[in-house]
């Protein structure tokens, strides 16, 4: 069985702007490197085999501060790859998330993002953005899915790789979570620095635990 620990990276200024931050990318905030470090510092004696990210800068610089606290820093090996990067949200990247969210949801009768959430699965979700994306560049579910699917076939195929960092965004772990998950509300927004844990076997995928500051 694999565990992988999965990381949402630290805060961006764009995550402090409340703006839609999908393929775009912003340094991480002062705060955002302190929430890095936090991470690193929970998950310090979890001896990883590999550390893996997303190839956008907040998630790989996450990354690193995490390792820098690992007990096998002196041989981690960090892979960043564009498998695990986030949603793409095409026209709306950058937008104000609530502006967009209302023009995602709207025509659907959803003008807040939590009761879209709570309601409509995230695949329908990813749909939407597509269809709202006056260009329809955004990624819907096929699409999404057939490319971060390569990154969990390469992790399988990681033979001896039993304790997994993979550092990644938000909008991701609560499509994971809606994938994987059992009794977590994917409503709730995973915060930045937080650990979600899945564990993967040769037939299944599952969430253990959601949005943890810790793990205790």
């Amino acid at each position: 069985m694999k565990r992988i620990y999965i990381v949402r990276h630290g805060q961006t200024y764009i995550n402090r702007y409340n703006k839609m931050q999908g393929w775009c990318d912003t340094p991480l905030t002062e705060a955002g490197i302190a929430g890095a470090h936090q991470a690193g510092e929970a998950l310090a004696q979890v001896p990883f085999d590999i550390a893996l990210s997303s190839d956008t800068g907040r998630a790989s610089n996450t990354c690193d501060l995490i390792i820098s606290h690992n007990c096998n820093k002196d041989t981690l090996q960090h892979l960043a790859s564009p498998f695990f990067r986030e949603q793409f949200y095409g026209y709306f990247e950058g937008m104000d998330s609530e502006m967009a969210w209302r023009m995602i949801g709207g025509p659907h009768g959803y003008n807040d993002r939590h009761e879209l959430l709570k309601h409509e699965s995230i695949d329908t979700i990813k749909d939407w953005i597509k269809e709202a994306d006056p260009y329809h560049q955004a990624e819907n579910a096929k699409e999404y899915w057939a490319r971060l699917d390569q990154g969990f076939d390469m992790i399988r195929q990681m033979d001896g790789a039993e304790n997994i960092l993979l550092v990644t965004h938000g909008f991701t772990i609560r499509s994971l979570v809606d994938h994987y998950g059992k009794n977590f509300d994917k409503s709730a927004s995973p915060r930045n620095a937080s650990i979600t844990i899945m564990e993967m076997t040769d037939q299944d995928m599952k969430i253990t635990a959601f949005n943890q500051m810790s793990l205790n």
